[in-house]
């Protein structure tokens, strides 16, 4: 089994869409095996967002991630991140196919409603910076 880390972000908890999102995950027959409600402190979006770091928008991204209460779900199956991926949508919302996450619910960048893990790799270290090691 797979392990990958998703994040309903802030306008997502803010609009009620966790259960939808989270919901779509298991309708695929996928596993939520850990799930947590809290805030992301700066240090961790700086440290989530590293790789954006001399992109113009990475100040942006840390305030709008750390701006209200997000969920976090560990989801587990086969091919995990490629699935939670595909449901999840294209980063960018006019880019995502309608049916996906993204591409039913967020209108623009940076609120497109949903991280998702890009791959194993990225998964074990996002799960360990936001639940800790298991």
């Amino acid at each position: 089994m797979e392990r990958t880390f998703v994040m309903v972000k802030p306008e997502g908890v803010a609009r009620g869409l966790i259960g939808e999102v989270l919901a779509r995950f298991e309708r695929k027959g996928l596993k939520i095996t850990r799930l947590a409600m809290g805030r992301v402190t700066t240090e961790q979006a700086e440290e989530h967002y590293a790789h954006l770091r001399e992109k113009p928008f990475f100040g942006e991204l840390v305030e709008y991630i750390t701006s209200g209460p997000v969920a976090m779900a560990v989801v587990e199956g086969p091919d995990a991140v490629r699935h939670v991926r595909n449901l999840v949508g294209a980063t960018n919302p006019l880019e995502a196919a309608p049916g996906t996450i993204r591409g039913d619910f967020a209108v623009e960048l940076p609120y497109n409603i949903v991280h998702a893990s890009d791959s194993p790799e990225s998964a074990a270290a996002e799960i360990e910076r936001f639940f800790g090691r298991s």
